[in-house]
């Protein structure tokens, strides 16, 4: 598909749906960042199992209602980049998923998931 709207790929295999044309010159994965464990207390007001999504790139959804703080969505965004790619198998943030809200009171502790992969082009994202 174009518009950077991407394809599925398969988790797994890395291979193309059936019938899904052969456009985009990238792969990425769609994230969810879920909140893991509170080991403090929760000064923001979230609760384990709280969550955002990371979609095509750049598409970053709540669910209805729903918020997310601002500051916990600060210490884990700049790692959702290489997160969203292929990364070498020594490389220790293909192997770490944990990440830490920086607000020492509430020892907020995120996971971050890879929920599909896309095939997308990269003309339509800059």
């Amino acid at each position: 598909m174009s518009g950077g709207t991407g394809e599925d790929i398969s988790e797994g295999t890395g291979e193309r749906g059936a019938g899904m044309a052969d456009d985009g010159d990238m792969e990425l994965y769609d994230l969810r960042v879920v909140v893991d464990r509170i080991e403090g207390r929760s000064v923001c007001g979230m609760e384990v199992g709280d969550c955002f999504t990371l979609e095509r790139s750049a598409h970053l959804r709540l669910p209805d209602g729903e918020h997310f703080c601002v500051y916990a969505l600060a210490s884990v965004l700049p790692f959702l980049a290489a997160k969203q790619r292929d990364l070498a198998q020594g490389d220790w943030l293909a192997q770490d998923s944990h990440f830490s809200c920086p607000d020492p009171e509430e020892r907020l502790v995120m996971r971050v998931e890879r929920t599909r992969r896309r095939r997308m082009n990269s003309a339509d994202l800059t």
